[in-house]
């Protein structure tokens, strides 16, 4: 079985490391990093450009594409794929729309009596700013489209939502993605990250896990991509988790397919648990990073029927194969992260890393250089631990991060501190 991962990044890394260990699947990834190298073929391919994919899987003879970022799904790299007689993992143009549109996937909620925040529409910059100065309640202010995860504004005040319309309207800081925009109450409570995977109608929910969006510990500073995540998530209660598939998933999923886009791939729901009830803050249409890292350590067994049986539509066999207790991912950035940030500092030590026991190096922004590993983006590296408990898995991360040297390496010495005890 030849499988294909889309991606450059820890995730993608992580999912090709997995899918590897597999009996009898050989894959590649396009255009994967200097750490994918290991595990997988890696394939040079402009993710934008799907006439492309839909050629490279061709002349690579692939059985199976598995999509790690979100855009080529926007994009309707998946729809492409499945008109050329070649299965992919991931969700339809149609289905990906709940990333691609936060406006759709919120009226996506309200038609369904899916528990989210209550919210507003606007794509007249004049009337957003009426609507916040009106407004006595905290609120969140969202680029209608894709922004690389950087088009989310928590306000403090009037005034922050005020300059995060004017950013993402007037200037067009995110192009397109900010011709609308979603202005949202603010919820309070602690975030968690749910994924399943389902085949349109079915679906297998997968470990609990939470990441770490603040630059620096304590969870202050700016938003990043993440800055680590931690599985088993604790405030995820055998009654937490029953409610999230019972009023959050399962209609999501009767809701896309009822509307003609039933949902096949990975589905990310971020969800704030307010007194112990589920809201969804957002959708993603695929991993989470640097969730999947935590995911697919923990993972037992073999990975390939479940991302075969949702690209098929047929996951009645499949089951959750959690071994490991718990897992703790931490990622290593460059300075200036999320920032600018200088590019081709060289990586030491990652051997001696990887030698502390359950420790897996998945490299996020890396690429080989005169023989040597150097950095080529803001996120690194995601240094991955399984371990009996949190406290555990936290332990062996951290001793590997230390083993790790390059200039500027920036990092959180705290990830997982919502479940952790002895560590500090």
């Amino acid at each position: 079985m030849r499988v294909l991962v889309l991606g450059s990044g820890a995730r993608e890394h992580a999912l090709a490391w997995r899918l590897a260990r597999d009996e009898g699947v050989e894959v590649w990834c396009a255009p994967g990093n200097a750490g994918v190298e290991a595990v997988a073929k890696v394939v040079p391919v402009d993710l934008s450009d799907v006439a492309a994919v839909v050629s490279l899987a061709r002349a690579e003879g692939i059985d199976l594409v598995v999509v790690g970022p979100e855009a080529p799904l926007v994009a309707g790299v998946v729809d492409a794929l499945e008109d050329a007689g070649i299965a992919a993992f991931g969700p339809n143009r149609a289905a990906a729309r709940l990333e691609g549109s936060k406006v759709f996937a919120k009226e996506l909620m309200a038609r369904h009596g899916v528990p989210t925040a209550g919210f507003r529409v606007f794509d007249d910059p004049d009337a957003a700013c009426a609507y916040i100065r009106a407004a006595s309640r905290p609120l969140v202010v969202k680029a209608d489209g894709l922004a690389a995860g950087k088009g989310v504004v928590v306000a403090d005040g009037p005034e922050d939502a005020v300059a995060a319309v004017d950013h993402i309207m007037r200037e067009r800081a995110f192009g397109d993605a900010g011709a609308r925009v979603l202005i949202e109450e603010r919820l309070v409570g602690p975030e968690v990250s749910y994924h399943v995977v389902s085949d349109g109608e079915r679906y297998v929910a997968l470990a609990s896990a939470q990441d770490h969006k603040r630059a620096f510990d304590g969870d202050r500073g700016p938003n990043t991509g993440g800055m680590g995540a931690y599985s088993p998530a604790p405030m995820v209660t055998p009654e937490v988790e029953r409610a999230i598939c019972e009023r959050v998933v399962e209609p999501t999923l009767r809701g896309m397919a009822a509307e003609g886009a039933a949902f096949r791939g990975a589905l990310f729901i971020g969800l704030m648990i307010v007194d112990g009830a589920p809201f969804v803050l957002e959708y993603n249409v695929r991993f989470g990073d640097p969730e999947c890292e935590a995911l697919m350590a923990r993972w037992d067994g073999p990975v390939l029927p479940l991302f075969m049986g949702s690209a098929r539509g047929d996951l009645r066999e499949v089951r959750p194969a959690c071994g490991a207790p718990a897992s703790v991912c931490v990622v290593l950035a460059s300075a200036g992260y999320p920032g600018a940030y200088d590019k081709g500092k060289r990586v030491d030590g990652l051997d001696e890393a990887a030698g502390v026991e359950g420790v897996t190096v998945f490299h996020a922004g890396t690429r080989r250089e005169a023989g040597a590993t150097v950095t080529s983006g803001g996120r690194v590296l995601a240094v991955t631990a399984v371990g009996e408990d949190i406290d555990d898995a936290a332990a062996r991360a951290y001793r590997a991060v230390e083993c790790v040297r390059f200039e500027g390496k920036q990092l959180r010495r705290d990830i997982g501190w919502q479940a952790r005890r002895r560590l500090g």
